[in-house]
């Protein structure tokens, strides 16, 4: 038998139901917008931190749980759960205003293994659940393309609203956008700034991603026009750097944290994330070799206040990975992508952080 339904007993069930981001009680959080009680039905509506499906689907879980497990099987439970709206620095979004976070990756020097990571950070946030798209800015060698094996794809065009927009290449999953679907794939791409720019731009204000909760800017190495017209056109959240352990790339990981901290940017800094940390050979999975040196990275996060995300070692399954077009995330229960996600957890909680902090 259904037991009467009291609302102050619903909200005593409620308020012992916690948000694991928020750390805090659906009630204490006031993330209830809507309840409303008629005989044997509630109905309630709730919006977390959190915007992954599989967040929301476990807090609308354990409520209807807890609803019955308190009243009875036979009640009806209509519960919605949404994402709170994520707005940047209490401004929408003009530009992508359907992505709830736009971050970026950087370094300071090429050959560090930053695409690895953009490529391997995407697969991460798919992986949690996550609605994820790639832009591939870095013009002058893009490599998105390969690293998910759609080399030879080309993206489509969509009406929309009367404007012909361009689709992004399904990638596993991910939605993709790479300089690289538009031009030879043997010629290199000689552009000046104004005109790579555009082109970049184009990326995202002629593109229909539709509801994202995550997009991933493989930036460019360096630090030149590029990241400059980028940051005009399209307001970031946040940026990961990356580095391996050695000083020449820790130096230029520096200035590269230096430059988004500028009053002209101010693009809070996610975290750094080290590459390359050390290398174990297959014959001897329980030896490292710090071949860059070690703890460079770690060292440099520290001495500048910002979070370290994670190392990752130097793998041939890695590069293998990237080489074939399946991110070694993907790979279930190896060294390399626990690491990974690892980091791509990191991240999602130092970017949350930054968003409270935000919101202060």
């Amino acid at each position: 038998m259904s037991k009467k339904i009291d609302r102050e007993e619903v909200l005593e069930v409620l308020g012992k139901i916690t948000d694991p981001d928020l750390k805090k009680d659906i009630l204490s959080a006031n993330l209830l917008e809507k309840l409303e009680i008629s005989d044997n039905r509630i109905e309630l509506a709730l919006v977390i931190s959190n915007p992954a499906l599989h967040a929301r689907k476990r807090m609308q879980e354990a409520i209807v749980f807890n609803l019955k497990r308190k009243f009875g099987e036979s009640i009806e439970v209509n519960c919605q759960v949404s994402a709170m709206n994520v707005e940047l620095k209490g401004v929408r979004r003009k530009v992508l205003p359907d992505v709830k976070y736009v971050i970026a990756v950087a370094s300071g020097k090429g050959g560090v293994g930053k695409s690895t990571i953009t490529a391997n950070i995407a697969g991460g946030l798919k992986k949690m659940g996550y609605s994820v798209g790639i832009v591939d800015a870095d013009i002058y060698g893009p490599s998105m393309p390969t690293m998910f094996d759609v080399v030879r794809e080309r993206p489509t065009m969509t009406e929309v609203n009367g404007e012909s927009l361009i689709v992004p290449v399904n990638a596993n999953g991910i939605g993709l956008l790479s300089i690289g679907f538009f031009t030879d794939l043997d010629n290199a791409v000689v552009w000046r700034g104004p005109m790579a720019s555009k082109a970049l731009t184009q990326l995202f204000t002629d593109a229909h991603w539709g509801e994202l909760d995550f997009l991933v800017i493989d930036l460019p190495p360096g630090t030149g026009d590029i990241h400059l017209s980028l940051l005009q056109n399209v307001p970031l959240d946040g940026v990961v750097i990356v580095s391996t352990p050695q000083e020449v790339a820790l130096a230029d990981a520096r200035r590269g944290i230096n430059m988004f901290r500028l009053d002209s940017m101010k693009v809070p800094i996610i975290g750094l994330v080290e590459n390359m940390s050390w290398f174990t050979p297959a014959e001897l999975p329980d030896n490292k070799y710090y071949i860059f040196g070690r703890d460079g990275a770690r060292n440099l996060a520290e001495g500048m206040n910002i979070p370290f995300l994670g190392a990752i070692p130097l793998v041939q399954s890695v590069r293998e990975a990237g080489d074939i077009g399946r991110p070694a995330v993907f790979q279930e229960n190896t060294p390399s992508a626990m690491a990974f996600d690892e980091l791509v957890r990191n991240l999602v909680e130092s970017l949350e952080q930054i968003k409270k902090a935000e919101k202060k």
